[in-house]
């Protein structure tokens, strides 16, 4: 990169950081310029004003969040597979966040009851096309014939997703040492709910296993 641009993103990078610590309202151009050891208007050239600095830590959010958990996850097999390995990511990421913060989390607390803006658009930009791939994946996951047939895949998205916001509840705010293993109990419990035998059976199961595993699912005759 250039030297304007590796400055562009040094600031970025510091600025997602506070941005995380303190909430995007706590994000200011002084506080990223003493930060820097950049003058004002050096970042201000970078960025135009505060809501373009705001508004572009959410973009470059939503980018680091492709990278670490929607992308990889595309690598598994279609259906539950990628189902589970999305919300297994996702999981590690706000595990992470306990320590950091979460730009989606708090931003949404701190525009939730605002007017139109382009900071508060960008997010509900970004965290709904994090939940339509979601949504995308669970509706997979149904065809495949991985979910039971009654699955309704917005219930299940609205489980899935509630489990991680509890987390971050239980976790960051209440220092539950117990959050992460519930969670994850959770959330395994929900998604095995709506499983049907031939997922149960492992994955590229035909339909000699999954009768197998419907039958070994049967109560015994113990007599």
């Amino acid at each position: 990169m250039r030297k304007g641009e590796q400055t562009r993103a040094a600031i970025l990078d510091a600025a997602l950081e506070l941005a995380s610590r303190d909430g995007l309202e706590g994000l200011t151009i002084g506080l990223l310029a003493e930060r820097m050891q950049m003058s004002k208007s050096g970042v201000f050239a970078h960025f135009g004003s505060r809501e373009d600095l705001q508004v572009e830590v959410v973009r470059e959010y939503h980018r680091r969040f492709e990278d670490e958990v929607f992308f990889p996850s595309l690598r598994e097999a279609r259906g539950l597979p990628r189902l589970r390995a999305m919300m297994n990511r996702w999981m590690e990421k706000r595990i992470q966040e306990v320590t950091t913060g979460c730009i989606y989390i708090s931003g949404a607390v701190e525009y939730d009851d605002r007017a139109a803006s382009a900071v508060r658009e960008q997010l509900v930009h970004s965290v709904s096309m994090w939940r339509e791939a979601l949504l995308r994946a669970i509706r997979q996951s149904k065809d495949e014939g991985h979910l039971k047939t009654e699955t309704d895949p917005h219930l299940m998205l609205f489980e899935l997703y509630s489990f991680t916001l509890g987390l971050h509840h239980d976790a960051r705010f209440l220092h539950l040492p117990e959050a992460v293993q519930l969670t994850r109990d959770a959330l395994e419990k929900t998604i095995v709910s709506y499983q049907t035998p031939r997922a149960n059976a492992g994955p590229g199961a035909g339909p000699e296993a999954s009768a197998a595993a419907n039958l070994t699912s049967q109560p015994t005759d113990s007599r």
